[in-house]
């Protein structure tokens, strides 16, 4: 009896945490698509073209690695950032 209450508290402690790192995760998700269209917002046209010139920062290259290994993160960042990013590339003259 002492070892099923104990195999139960394991696994539920499991899944609580494993719960609480996907939810962080999703915090991160949110503020990474929140400060990207935030950044397609408030650059002009010119700041854009400059910045598509010049690549990748540091941080967004490991969000893109993360992205590129994580299908459901990478649904749920897209699904976020499309329109409005879409939107302005296509205002700016970006758009392909």
């Amino acid at each position: 009896m002492y070892k099923t209450f104990i195999v139960v508290g394991l696994v539920g402690a499991i899944v609580v945490g494993g719960g609480a790192v996907a939810y962080s995760q999703g915090i991160l998700l949110d503020f990474a698509a929140d400060t990207m269209v935030q950044k397609y917002q408030s650059s002009s046209c010119d700041q854009l073209k400059a910045m598509r010139r010049a690549g990748p920062s540091l941080k967004e290259k490991a969000t893109l690695a993360y992205l590129h290994n994580d299908d459901q993160a990478r649904i749920s960042f897209i699904n976020k950032i499309a329109v409005p990013v879409a939107n302005r590339m296509f205002v700016c003259g970006m758009f392909p």
